[in-house]
């Protein structure tokens, strides 16, 4: 980009100093301030420095990334923020009341300013010097600040050389402007937190969830302890192919992705092969990358966060942060511990385009616990004073690091199972004895909370292709099963039913079919084998050791379905559950099978493991020594 090297002596009746331009701001005024790392720092430490001279004057924000020196008690007479986003530099004064907080839907903040709603008399901006045509880019920052400068009564540009001239929607002319004031600064920075164990397995398993093609949104929250894990699942999407970008905002770690070809935008439904983004925090690598570089397109917040513009992307997948979650889906976004902590910010505004869009994907991250592992917040109810961000009606994936609940469309008992499923395992028991007390489940699920401990050992999960292509995958039995397995057994021939329980039993009692899922994984394993359908996946067998203490072996059984028999599924459920038994020290298995049921004796036969086995009455009774 070429810039005017004269603009200084061209615009010169426009130019002042920082301190001068201060002066124009007045008592009783409303000033907005540019957002995150493009906050003007030199014009606010000059209207902060005037403090002594004003009174009432509110701070209208996005956030802010700078020291916010304007947010302290010593000057709480002359200066009152109203923040649409609590960070950390204003959290302190808005919880103690001395500040504000307007809740509102990002993609509403340009609608509050263009109606009047919320009048703005000054606009604090920070923009590079003009090109040869007059114009000057609003660089990383483009969101509500755009709106902003269209209706505040008196702009003032904090003219910036280090600041990226960026396209699309991003360029005004320098006569929108009021007042130019020249400063040659740094841009605030923010480096990129490193995830610990929590935050990583919560972004392998968001990974899980981005199909190739996606065009994916990174939500603004970030988890004290955690650091931003909406951005989590970036260090997972490595292997991915074809995405592309439409998010409010991106840091340093998308660049990595881009340069690999991972994000090509090819796919995108339009804007496609560009990353649109309304602004970027990070530091000076990402700020020159996206310095004149055409890829990046950024727009307004009445763009990016429109709804009905995200609904025309496929497989659109928005990735937000929660705070808290009851076991009925109620996810709060802007409170911790009953006090306003974070925003909305455009968690709404993305769940509701995403979930409408084709193939589209809603995914709301949360820690099990806080960073001290002393709260779960996966709660029988929302804490008293929490905001209902994402209603349960709207709620789909949910995801912790013990792994992803699918709740929509699901029954109040359906959910509160898969969220206990995904629950820190100190708290399961607690989570559905509660729940029972609550009237969310059957009363008689308590007996079965003392089973809550879920295994997370990846060592049970494997795949086995079949001949004609057919993948099976096989993970640890979950209560969010029941309806599977319901519909398993009751799919199940005649001969099946009877060579698996030795009955002829045509029904199964809702006892039966707990007892399947519900297991104590201290002593006892189940491993289920599933193919994928469009609502999910179906279980197509189940296999399940039970361990004699007094004897340290345990008892084997599994089932198949039966148009999935002899492909070779038993053998590979039967190897499995050796491995696990093994590395649990089991020292081997018995089992009990029915003379006519051939294919499960010659499993056992021909394991290549120590077999005796004994015939009385038409039923052996073998014994597997590892």
């Amino acid at each position: 980009m070429e810039f005017d090297s004269n603009w200084q002596e061209k615009y010169k009746d426009m130019v002042t100093t920082p301190k001068k331009a201060a002066r124009h701001i007045r008592s009783g005024q409303r000033v907005f301030i540019g957002t995150g790392c493009a906050e003007p720092t030199e014009l606010i430490n000059a209207m902060t420095a005037r403090a002594g001279e004003l009174a009432d004057v509110e701070i209208v924000q996005l956030f802010t990334k700078g020291d916010a020196l304007y947010a302290q008690k010593k000057f709480a007479d002359s200066f009152m923020v109203n923040s649409f986003f609590i960070g950390q530099n204003v959290r302190g004064m808005i919880q103690e009341g001395l500040g504000s907080y307007t809740p509102t839907l990002l993609s509403n903040i340009p609608h509050l300013f263009n109606t009047g709603r919320i009048p703005l008399d000054v606009a604090l901006i920070q923009v590079t010097p003009p090109d040869i045509n007059g114009k000057v880019s609003l660089g990383i920052s483009v969101d509500i600040v755009k709106s902003a400068i269209e209706n505040a009564s008196l702009i003032i540009a904090q003219v910036n050389p280090q600041m990226p001239w960026t396209f699309c929607d991003s360029c005004i002319d320098i006569f929108d402007i009021d007042i130019l004031v020249p400063a040659d600064a740094p841009l605030l920075e923010r480096e990129t937190e490193l995830l610990n164990d929590v935050g990583r397995a919560i972004g392998r398993n968001v990974a899980t969830l981005v199909p190739d093609g996606s065009t994916v949104q990174f939500g603004l929250g970030r988890m004290p302890g955690f650091g931003r894990l909406p951005h989590a699942a970036i260090e997972f999407l490595k292997d991915k192919k074809d995405l592309g970008i439409h998010s409010e905002m991106v840091t340093d770690s998308i660049i990595d992705l881009v340069e690999s070809g991972v994000v090509n935008g090819a796919r995108k439904s339009f804007d496609r092969g560009r990353v649109v983004i309304s602004f970027c925090m990070g530091t000076k690598r990402l700020y020159d990358y996206v310095d004149n570089n055409p890829l990046f397109c950024f727009r307004p917040t009445e763009y990016v966060n429109d709804s009905n513009v995200i609904r025309q992307q496929t497989k659109m997948v928005a990735i937000n942060m929660g705070m808290e979650i009851d076991l009925t889906g109620q996810v709060s976004t802007d409170s911790m511990d009953g006090k306003f902590y974070s925003g909305i910010g455009g968690m709404v505004d993305f769940n509701r385009g995403a979930s409408k869009c084709r193939d589209g994907r809603t995914i709301v991250v949360i820690p099990s616990t806080d960073a001290d592992e002393q709260k779960s917040l996966i709660v029988p109810q929302l804490t008293v004073g929490a905001g209902v961000t994402i209603t349960r009606g709207a709620i789909h994936f949910v995801v912790t690091e013990y792994g992803v609940a699918y709740l929509y469309g699901k029954s109040i008992q359906e959910r509160v199972m898969a969220l206990i499923s995904i629950a820190h395992p100190k708290f399961r028991e607690q989570l559905c004895r509660e729940a029972v007390e609550a009237h969310f489940i059957r009363p008689e699920m308590a007996e079965v909370s003392t089973k809550f401990l879920l295994s997370s050992d990846e060592s049970m999960k494997s795949m086995l292709l079949l001949d004609d292509g057919s993948q099976i995958n096989f993970r640890s039995v979950r209560p969010t099963d029941e309806p599977s397995m319901r519909g398993l057994v009751y799919e199940l021939s005649r001969e099946t039913i009877y060579y698996r329980f030795m009955s002829q039993q045509s029904k199964f009692t809702h006892q039966q079919i707990q007892n399947f899922v519900y297991i104590d994984h201290r002593k006892d394993v189940a491993i289920v084998g599933t193919v994928p359908e469009s609502y999910g996946e179906s279980i197509i067998c189940v296999g399940r050791y039970y361990l004699d203490a007094k004897t340290n072996k345990a008892e084997v059984a599994f089932v198949i379905r039966d148009e999935w028999q002899d492909r070779g599924i038993g053998t590979h459920v039967f190897k499995l559950l050796v491995d696990i038994a093994k590395r649990n020290g089991i020292a081997g298995f018995t089992a009990e099978v029915l003379r006519d049921n051939k294919r499960m004796r010659a499993i056992f036969m021909n394991s290549g493991l120590k077999v005796t086995h004994r015939v009385e009455e038409g039923v052996y009774s073998f014994v597997i020594d590892f």
